[in-house]
């Protein structure tokens, strides 16, 4: 399993995000998005239907229709009622529960280094898990750091 650490500086969020669920939904994939706040979610879905004119990104929120139709779904937990073997952490609290994917994508910004730092430490030694760590370059793109 894979974890991948984002560390947003230049790019927020909002910005990130949806560039990567599209990758993983071309790649044939499914995503769960989670996110603890309601109102973090709610500005999620509203994200993925307007963060690019000439894009559709098809997803839900849990609960709001077919779930396990949805090739994007946002959730509060970690429920993957829509098959998801990929995970998005949208609001930079890591949960263990994220091992059960095939990979993780872990976004964080300078808030919530502290924490990311000791996730990163507690996965050092897990097995079957690679950790890798992305840092944005001034220009916005990505460069892995570790």
């Amino acid at each position: 399993m894979q974890v991948d650490f984002y560390h947003l500086t230049v790019r927020p969020l909002d910005r990130v995000l949806p560039r990567i669920a599209e990758k993983v939904v071309e790649a044939g994939g499914r995503l769960l998005i989670v996110a603890d706040d309601a109102g973090r979610r709610e500005m999620l879905d509203k994200l993925l239907w307007s963060y690019a004119p000439d894009s559709f990104l098809p997803h839900a929120q849990l609960g709001a229709g077919d779930d396990a139709a949805q090739p994007v779904l946002i959730a509060g937990d970690v429920v993957a009622a829509n098959g998801a073997r990929n995970i998005a952490i949208a609001d930079a609290r890591w949960r263990d529960a994220a091992l059960q994917f095939d990979r993780a994508f872990h976004f964080f910004d300078d808030e919530a280094i502290v924490e990311a730092r000791a996730a990163w430490r507690a996965l050092a030694d897990a097995p079957g898990v690679e950790r890798r760590y992305w840092k944005q370059t001034e220009t916005g793109g990505w460069e892995q750091a570790a």
